[in-house]
């Protein structure tokens, strides 16, 4: 557990990994690609090249790994919050619901 000055229960790995994000509200969108850039044990951070993704939203999530001895992580979860970035890009915080 981490300090009081974080007020996080677990701590926050910073990855910057390419990933895939499925809008499960919006099937029309097959998938995008995103950047994982930050993990923890109940969610991460996502900046996905949208302007925008609805608080609430369900989603697939897919990060390939590039090493044999260590699988894929793949979960569903919901978007907690939603930051414009850049370039018509956003930064989204998501909870995990469940992992695959």
């Amino acid at each position: 557990m981490l300090g009081y000055d974080d007020k996080r229960n677990f701590y926050r790995m910073m990855v910057n990994s390419p990933c895939e994000v499925k809008l499960l509200d919006q099937p029309s969108v097959s998938s995008l690609s995103a950047v994982c850039r930050d993990i923890s044990a109940t969610g991460m951070s996502l900046e996905l090249d949208l302007p925008t993704v609805e608080l609430g939203a369900l989603l697939d999530i897919t990060i390939e790994s590039n090493n044999d001895q260590i699988p894929s992580l793949e979960a569903k979860a919901k978007v907690v919050r939603c930051e414009d970035g850049e370039d018509e890009t956003c930064l989204i915080g998501v909870e995990i619901n469940e992992m695959k």
